[in-house]
C-alpha cells in the first residue's frame, strides 16, 4: 500500500506558521517583511488580515501575538505577559509590587504589571491582550539598576533587588501603599544578598531626599541595618515630607522630617 503523506498546510497557514516560528512572542511588520519578503505595505496588510480571520491579536500599532496556534502544530502561544513590555513601552523595566514578587520580597499577589518608562504616557492604567499595566514615567536618566531576565524568547527588563526597594520608598504607591512598602523592606532588610552601598547609591544616583527619610524611619528600629540609618542621617535634606502622598499625616516626625499618619505615632516612639 502506498503511503501518502499528510496533507501539507495551505501556503497562508505555511507562512504564518514560519512567522510566528522565526520572531519572539511579539511579531512586528518589520518581522513579516524580514521573514516572508514582503515589502512593508503587504507586510502590514497581510498582518491586519491574519488579525481579523483570528491568528492574531494587536496589541499595539504594528505589533501583534499569536491569538491561538495549536491548529498551526505550534506550542508558541503567549503565556506571559512581561514579553509585551519590551515591544510597547521601550525604553522601560518591569518594576515596583511586580520586581517585589519577582525578588521574593512579598507573598501578596497583584492582578497588574507594574513597568516603569521614559515614553510619554496619556494613561497610567493601560489594558492590553487582557493584562492590566500600571505605567509610570521617569526621566530616561533615572533608567537605572535593571536586571535583563528571559521570559519565553523575549529579553524583559526587571529592576534589579535594589532599584526595586529604591522605587518602593520612592512612589509608594507603585507597592501598593506604605505599609506593604515597609514590609517588602522588612524582608529585603533579612537578605544575605542585600547589598546597603548600592542601595545608597542609587539613592543618590536618583535624586530624591524623600526616599532617605522614609528609608532611615522604616528602618531605624531593626538591629539589621544600624549602618544604614547612620547613612541615611547623613544624607537629610531639609524639609518635610509624607511617608505617603496618598495618606493623611498629621504627626511629624522631626528626627527624619517625615510627616506619618495618626495611627503610626508608636511605631517608632515619636
Amino acid at each position: 500500500m502506498e503511503y501518502t503523506s499528510p496533507t501539507p498546510l495551505p501556503e497562508g497557514r505555511q507562512r504564518l506558521t514560519a512567522l510566528v516560528g522565526g520572531t519572539g512572542d511579539v511579531i512586528r511588520v518589520d518581522d513579516a517583511v524580514r521573514l516572508l519578503n514582503l515589502d512593508r505595505i503587504s507586510a502590514a496588510k497581510m498582518l491586519a488580515r491574519w488579525t481579523s480571520q483570528g491568528w492574531l491579536r494587536r496589541v499595539s500599532r504594528g505589533a501583534y501575538v499569536p491569538a491561538s496556534l495549536n491548529t498551526l502544530g505550534s506550542a508558541h502561544v503567549l503565556d506571559d505577559p512581561w514579553v509585551l513590555v519590551p515591544n510597547l513601552f521601550s525604553p522601560a523595566y518591569v518594576g515596583g509590587r511586580t520586581a517585589a514578587e519577582y525578588w521574593d520580597l512579598t507573598e501578596q499577589l497583584f492582578n497588574d504589571i507594574v513597568v516603569i518608562t521614559s515614553q510619554a504616557v496619556r494613561q497610567k492604567t493601560q489594558c492590553r491582550h487582557g493584562t492590566t499595566f500600571t505605567v509610570k514615567r521617569i526621566a530616561p536618566e533615572k533608567i537605572f539598576g535593571t536586571k535583563t531576565v528571559w521570559r519565553g524568547r523575549s529579553k524583559v527588563l526587571v529592576s534589579d533587588l535594589e532599584r526595586t526597594i529604591v522605587d518602593l520608598l520612592d512612589d509608594p504607591a507603585l507597592g501598593g501603599g506604605i505599609q506593604h512598602v515597609a514590609d517588602c523592606l522588612a524582608e529585603y532588610l533579612k537578605r544575605k544578598d542585600r547589598n546597603d552601598t548600592r542601595l545608597l547609591a542609587y539613592i543618590e544616583q536618583l535624586g530624591n531626599g524623600a526616599v532617605f527619610k522614609r528609608l532611615g524611619f522604616l528602618a531605624e528600629t531593626d538591629d539589621k541595618a544600624v549602618r544604614l540609618v547612620q547613612e541615611c542621617r547623613k544624607r537629610l535634606t531639609k524639609g518635610n515630607v509624607k511617608i505617603d502622598p496618598a495618606l493623611e499625616c498629621p504627626r511629624i516626625v522631626s528626627r527624619w522630617r517625615i510627616c506619618i499618619p495618626e495611627h503610626w505615632a508608636q511605631r517608632n516612639q515619636t
